[in-house]
C-alpha cells in the first residue's frame, strides 16, 4: 500500500475523526432550529453586534480526560476556548465553568487548572455550575468574545494556499497526543502570539481561519474545506513537525497529525498574502507553512512521499455537516 493511502486509511480511523462525525447527527437533529443568520459549523457563533459580533462558544471534556489530568483538563477549559476566540479574529472576554466531581476535594485540580490559564491568558472566570454529588468528573467551559472583523470557516476560496501555524516551543503531555506549549511558557508571549489572528483578519491579510482540534491538522482543514463548499490537496510532508518527527516514521507522523497542539491554527489565505501572513508567525518565533492548495471541487487527497490519496469526497459523504455545509 502506497504512503499516501496507508495515512488516510490510519486518519479516517482516528479518534479525533469519530469524534468530529458525532456533529453531523447533531446538526440534523437541530437544523429546523437553527437561526438563519448565524452560520453553524464555525469555532464559536458569532452575533452580529453593533460594528462587530459577539463570539459565543463551548468545550465539553471526555470523562477519561478529567478522571486521569484533572489540572490540565482544567486548564485546558480556558486555553482551547480562548483558541476559538482567536481563531474567528476575536479577543476573549470571559469564561464560565460547569464542574461535575465526585466529593469537593476532587474537583479542586480542575479548578487549579481553570485558575491558572485564566491567570496566564488573562480572560477571567465569571461565574458558573458546580455538582460534588457526581459518580465521575465531567468539565464543560463557555467563553464570551468579540471580534471587529471575522476569520471565518465559511470564506476558503479556489486558489487560496492552506497555511498551518503552530508553536512547537513544547513538548508532548504523555502519553496523550497533547502538544503542550502553553503551561511553561511565559504568559505574555502566549496572549501576544494569539494577539495575531485578529491583527490578520483586521489588516484584510486572511478571512478563512480554524483552530487545530481533537481533529488534528488534518481533520481541522477538513472542516474548514467543508464549510467553505471547497476541497483541497494537501502536501503532509511540508506540515511543520517538532524535532525528532520524521515523514519516514509513519507511528510517528500520525501521532503528530492528529494531535492537539495548545497553539495551532489553519489559514486559508490568498496566494499574494502568504507570505507577510507567514512572516508575521515567524517574527515571533511560531512554525508556519504553506501545506496545501485549494481547489473548486469537495475533494480533499493528500500527498505524501511521492504519491497522492483521495481522503474524504466531501460531494459523497459529508464529515461534519448534516448534507451540506451551513452558513
Amino acid at each position: 500500500m502506497k504512503a499516501a493511502q496507508a495515512l488516510c486509511e490510519a486518519l479516517r480511523a482516528s479518534r479525533g475523526f469519530a469524534h468530529k462525525r458525532d456533529i453531523s447527527s447533531v446538526m440534523a437533529r437541530l437544523s429546523p432550529s437553527l437561526p438563519s443568520d448565524i452560520a453553524v459549523g464555525d469555532d464559536c457563533a458569532a452575533i452580529p453586534d453593533g460594528d462587530g459580533h459577539l463570539l459565543f462558544a463551548i468545550e465539553g471534556f471526555v470523562e477519561d480526560f478529567v478522571e486521569q489530568m484533572p489540572w490540565f483538563a482544567g486548564y485546558c477549559g480556558v486555553m482551547v476556548n480562548v483558541s476559538d476566540i482567536y481563531a474567528m479574529g476575536g479577543r476573549p472576554i470571559a469564561v464560565v465553568d460547569a464542574l461535575w466531581s465526585h466529593g469537593a476535594e476532587a474537583g479542586h485540580p480542575v479548578l487549579d487548572g481553570l485558575a491558572e490559564a485564566s491567570r496566564r491568558y488573562g480572560v477571567p472566570i465569571v461565574g458558573g455550575h458546580s455538582n460534588h454529588k457526581s459518580e465521575r468528573g465531567q468539565l464543560a467551559v463557555a467563553i464570551v468574545g468579540r471580534a471587529h472583523k471575522l476569520l471565518t470557516s465559511f470564506d476558503a476560496q479556489p486558489g487560496d494556499v492552506l497555511v498551518m501555524a503552530v508553536d512547537l516551543r513544547g513538548d508532548w503531555q504523555q502519553p496523550y497526543p497533547y502538544w503542550n506549549a502553553s503551561t511553561s511558557a511565559p504568559a505574555e508571549r502566549l496572549r501576544a502570539d494569539l494577539e495575531l489572528l485578529p491583527m490578520l483578519a483586521e489588516d484584510s491579510l486572511c478571512k478563512a481561519a480554524k483552530d487545530i482540534s481533537m481533529a488534528g491538522t488534518i481533520g481541522t482543514a477538513l472542516m474548514l474545506l467543508e464549510c467553505s463548499k471547497v476541497g483541497a490537496r494537501i502536501d503532509v510532508d511540508a506540515i511543520p513537525r517538532p524535532d525528532g518527527i520524521s515523514v519516514d516514521d509513519p507511528a510517528a507522523l500520525l501521532r503528530w497529525l492528529v494531535a492537539f497542539p495548545s497553539y495551532g491554527f489553519v489559514l486559508s489565505v490568498r496566494p499574494e498574502n502568504v507570505d507577510a501572513v507567514l512572516a508575521r508567525f515567524h517574527a515571533r518565533g511560531l512554525a508556519g507553512a504553506a501545506i496545501g492548495q485549494v481547489l473548486p471541487e469537495p475533494q480533499v487527497s493528500l500527498r505524501h512521499h511521492g504519491s497522492d490519496a483521495l481522503l474524504w469526497n466531501l460531494a459523497e459523504q459529508p464529515f461534519i455537516t448534516a448534507g451540506e455545509a451551513h452558513g
